[in-house]
C-alpha cells in the first residue's frame, strides 16, 4: 500500500462513527462480561434479581465516562443522558440474559461473532481513550498525568468499577482492585494515552495524527485477537518482569539470595535472641 492510500485509510478510520454499530458491539460484550462474571449461577440470578443485573450491566457499559466525569468535576450521570445509547445497552442486556433457549448468549459467544465484536470494541476503546485525553487536555493543558489518567479510565473504566459493580449484585470482593492487578486493557489504555499525549502535546512524534491514531487501533485490535485466538492474554508481562527485575529490586534480591543471608519471608518472625 502506497503512503497516500495508507494516509487516506487512516483518515477514514479517525472519522468512523461509533453509533450505532460500535456501540452495539461494546454493549453486547459488556453484557457478556457480566454474564460470565456471574458464573454458573448467572441464569438463575438474572431471573431472581433483574434490576440488580440491569444496573450492574449499565455500570459496566458507561463506567469510563462516569468515573472520568467524577474526577474532572463534571456530572457523573452525564453519560446516561443519551437515550439511544441506553436503549442499545438495555437491548444488549436483554438479549444476552433473557432470549428463549439462551440463543442470544450462545450467538454472542460464537467465536466468529465474538471476534468481529471484539475488534469493533477495540476501535471503540481507542476512540474513548483519545476523547478522554483530548477532553482532559482542554481542561488542563499542561497536566500530562491527568490526561493519561482520564484516557486510561475512558478506555477501561469497567476495570476500575468492578468492586462497585459486583457489590450491586450482592458480592463483596475487596481484592478485585484494578490498581493491584491491572488487566491487559488497562495497560494498553495507559500506553495509548501516553502515545496520544506525546502526539498532541510534544514534537516527539512526527507522523500525522491520523497515522498515529490508526497505529493505536491496530495495536488494540491485534492484541485482542491474539488473546482470543492464540491465548496470549497479557503481552506486557515479559516487559513488566524485566522492568521489575532491573528497577524494583528483583535483580538485587536474587543476588542477595545467592551470595548473602536469606531474607525473612513475608509473615515470618525473626528471632534475635542468642542461644546459650
Amino acid at each position: 500500500m502506497d503512503p497516500e492510500s495508507f494516509l487516506e485509510l487512516s483518515n477514514q478510520v479517525t472519522k468512523l462513527k461509533m453509533y450505532p454499530y460500535f456501540d452495539i458491539a461494546h454493549s453486547v460484550l459488556c453484557a457478556l462480561a457480566v454474564r460470565e462474571d456471574l458464573g454458573p449461577g448467572g441464569h438463575a440470578f438474572s431471573r431472581k434479581h433483574p434490576l440488580s443485573c440491569w444496573l450492574s450491566t449499565m455500570l459496566v457499559v458507561f463506567a469510563g465516562g462516569m468515573v472520568a466525569n467524577g474526577l474532572l468535576g463534571e456530572p457523573m450521570l452525564a453519560p446516561l443522558k443519551n437515550n439511544q445509547q441506553i436503549l442499545i445497552a438495555t437491548a444488549a442486556w436483554y438479549i444476552v440474559f433473557y432470549t428463549p433457549c439462551d440463543i442470544g448468549y450462545k450467538i454472542g459467544k460464537f467465536l466468529p461473532v465474538k471476534l468481529v465484536f471484539s475488534a469493533m470494541k477495540e476501535v471503540y476503546r481507542c476512540k474513548k481513550v483519545y476523547d478522554g485525553v483530548s477532553h482532559a487536555a482542554k481542561l488542563y493543558p499542561a497536566a500530562y498525568l491527568i490526561m493519561i489518567i482520564i484516557g486510561t479510565l475512558k478506555g477501561n473504566g469497567a476495570g476500575f468499577t468492578k468492586l462497585v459493580e459486583r457489590l450491586i449484585r450482592g458480592v463483596w470482593t475487596p481484592t478485585a482492585m484494578e490498581f493491584m492487578q491491572p488487566s491487559c486493557p488497562t495497560k494498553a489504555s495507559i500506553v495509548a494515552s501516553v502515545i496520544f499525549v506525546l502526539d498532541l502535546k510534544t514534537d516527539l512524534i512526527s507522523a500525522p495524527h491520523a497515522v498515529v491514531y490508526f497505529g493505536v487501533v491496530i495495536f488494540f485490535v491485534y492484541f485482542k485477537l491474539s488473546s482470543l485466538l492464540l491465548g496470549i492474554h497479557d503481552p506486557f508481562i515479559p516487559f513488566e518482569n524485566l522492568f521489575s527485575a532491573v528497577f524494583f529490586g528483583g535483580l538485587w534480591d536474587s543476588i542477595s539470595k545467592v551470595f548473602g543471608p536469606s531474607l525473612p519471608k513475608e509473615g515470618e518472625k525473626v528471632d534475635n535472641k542468642k542461644k546459650d
